[in-house]
């Protein structure tokens, strides 16, 4: 492994498995990329509100600043699960419709030169992955490298 990919939420789950990828890619010097995802209504919602602050406050915010608040999500999560771990991370945010958020993450990754993600999975039984799908699993099934998914 050169660098990773780490899906990051809010969960303690996914806190944990940031610590947990951290200390694998400090283990193998390896970098880290750390990756939170907004999905694309939170993100109008956002933008939307953003351009009303600026109405009020007689500044400008772009959609960069949007992005810029997932990127420092990212990094909060970092500065408390990586605080002893000696690895070199970058926060990254991307805007997601469900159903392509599995592409998307696969195409970051391969755009920064992922050889290796994690990522959180769901429980679900086969019946509901085969109904309602699974990011997870589309990441594994379109990633040309290895992927490591754990589930609570």
């Amino acid at each position: 492994m050169n660098r990773a990919l780490v899906m990051v939420e809010s969960t303690e789950f996914s806190r944990q498995l940031v610590r947990e990828a951290g200390e694998l890619a400090a283990g193998v010097d390896a970098d880290l990329k750390l990756l939170a995802t907004m999905e694309q209504d939170e993100y109008e919602h956002d933008l939307e509100t953003m351009s009303t602050i600026a109405d009020v406050e007689g500044t400008a915010y772009s959609p960069a600043d949007v992005k810029e608040s997932g990127r420092q999500f990212a990094r909060d999560i970092a500065r408390t699960e990586l605080e002893d771990v000696d690895v070199e991370y970058d926060p990254l945010c991307i805007v997601v419709d469900d159903g392509k958020k599995a592409q998307r993450i696969v195409a970051l990754a391969e755009e920064h030169d992922c050889d290796h993600i994690f990522i959180a999975g769901q429980k679900r039984s086969p019946t509901g992955k085969a109904i309602f799908g699974d990011t997870a699993q589309r990441v594994i099934l379109n990633f040309n490298g290895a992927v490591t998914v754990v589930t609570d």
